[in-house]
């Protein structure tokens, strides 16, 4: 990672107000949460990513923002869903480095999340040699009607042994260490969703009765060895994490999600956690706008690190929420899907492109995926030297821009010549 990219993140990542008041708007991530493959981007039948990747991903890549990518396997037991990515490989770790090449040129902030889904696998289609998915439980999960009404369901886990733990740790140690040699600028480690992880945080799920169950010390303790192994390798500023106590998302919820949520922003903040990103509990309509009823500020406070929120923001509570303090950086999924510019129309207070919830998890490499960028028709006089005016039908052939008009004369004194307004689209 270059200086530049370095002094980026330590700014973007600065606790200190003077340095987040220099924002100009909440930084942008490209995520999906609510189910598999935050963005989903077009995998094919490989675990490796593709050019339409690269593209996905500079395309939303700016100078100093940072970006997330999506959810990524850290092992061949970690796959879940179809059309995910992984970084177990020495092949995937040369694919990724590729498309964090193109965030980097960018001047893009890059992290890659890491996880490992099981207990929600389909053992058949994901796992190898069709084995059955692990978990901290061998309780399966309730079978979902989807919106087409047809039934979803999920295979019955095997419960890992607690001799088995420290592998699966390990897996996460070494996917560390690959996206570090991908060139990412740091990870996310996945406690969240109800994937394999929150799985052995929540109650709900964890009926343990070894030192990985029973009290929230002990559910927290796979989590933490995670996150631990994770700073151990790459070091604690290269580590975030990504928490969801509230979700009762695959039957993984909590009877007490305050104490567990404090309980892991406590052990995160002695463990120098760079940020935790937090789900918002509910988001609120009032006179049809959105509001944010802000009930993640006791996390907030106590977290040492930076602190991300996500979910339901618009442009509007985005602003609100990082001028009141309430949070360091607002996290944005299906709007950064669906306008690649994000960051660019927030400042301009533009226009978004509407998403298309149908088109979220597809495996086509376009659509879904693709969406235009703005154009804003931008007004400006342009003086020229009185020998040079015959000459601009020139710079409307070679411009930077696409299109442009040509309005009334402004009268100028010598030696400019009369100039025009030129109407250009950026």
């Amino acid at each position: 990672m270059t200086s530049a990219v370095l002094a980026l993140t330590s700014r973007f990542f600065s606790t200190r107000a003077e340095d987040r008041n220099q924002l100009p708007y909440p930084v942008c991530y490209p995520w999906k949460r609510k189910f598999p493959s935050l963005l989903l981007t077009p995998w094919g039948d490989s675990t490796s990513p593709t050019e339409h990747v690269q593209l996905y991903y500079s395309q939303r890549a700016t100078n100093g923002g940072l970006l997330i990518a999506e959810a990524t396997g850290v092992s061949e037991t970690a796959q879940g869903y179809p059309n995910t990515p992984g970084i177990w490989t020495k092949e995937q770790v040369e694919a990724w480095r590729t498309v964090v090449d193109a965030v980097h040129q960018k001047g893009g902030v890059f992290f890659c999340q890491i996880w490992h889904v099981p207990l929600t696998a389909t053992f058949a289609d994901y796992q190898p040699n069709g084995q059955t998915p692990i978990s901290c439980t061998d309780k399966k999960i309730t079978p979902t009607v989807l919106k087409d009404g047809t039934v979803e369901e999920f295979s019955a886990p095997r419960r890992l042994r607690e001799d088995e733990i420290p592998q699966i740790v390990d897996d996460f140690r070494i996917a560390a260490r690959n996206c570090i040699e991908a060139g990412f600028d740091g990870v996310e480690i996945h406690c969240a969703f109800g994937y394999l992880i929150e799985q052995f945080m929540k109650d709900g799920v964890n009926d343990r009765t070894d030192k990985y169950g029973g009290s929230i010390a002990n559910r927290c303790r796979f989590a933490l060895e995670v996150i631990q192994a994770a700073i151990d390798e790459i070091g604690s500023d290269r580590v975030g994490v990504r928490l969801s106590p509230y979700s009762n998302c695959l039957d993984c919820w909590d009877s007490d999600p305050d104490a567990l949520g404090l309980y892991m922003i406590q052990a995160m903040s002695k463990l120098g956690v760079l940020y935790c990103s937090m789900v918002e509990p509910e988001v609120v309509k009032v006179d049809g706008k959105v509001q944010i009823p802000y009930k993640l500020w006791h996390f907030r406070k106590v977290f040492a690190g930076t602190f991300i929120v996500a979910g339901g923001y618009n442009r509007e509570e985005g602003n609100r929420a990082v001028s009141q303090g309430y949070t360091d950086l607002v996290a944005y999924g299906k709007w950064f899907l669906a306008n690649p510019d994000l960051p660019r129309r927030f400042e301009l207070n533009a226009p978004l492109n509407k998403y298309d919830r149908s088109t979220f998890y597809t495996s086509d490499p376009v659509i879904g995926y693709l969406y235009p960028e703005f154009r804003a028709a931008v007004a400006v006089a342009v003086c020229l030297p009185a020998p040079s005016i015959r000459d601009l039908h020139l710079i409307r052939q070679s411009g930077p821009w696409s299109e442009m008009a040509m309005e009334d004369d402004l009268h100028l004194p010598w030696p400019w010549a009369p100039a025009r307004s030129i109407v250009f689209f950026l």
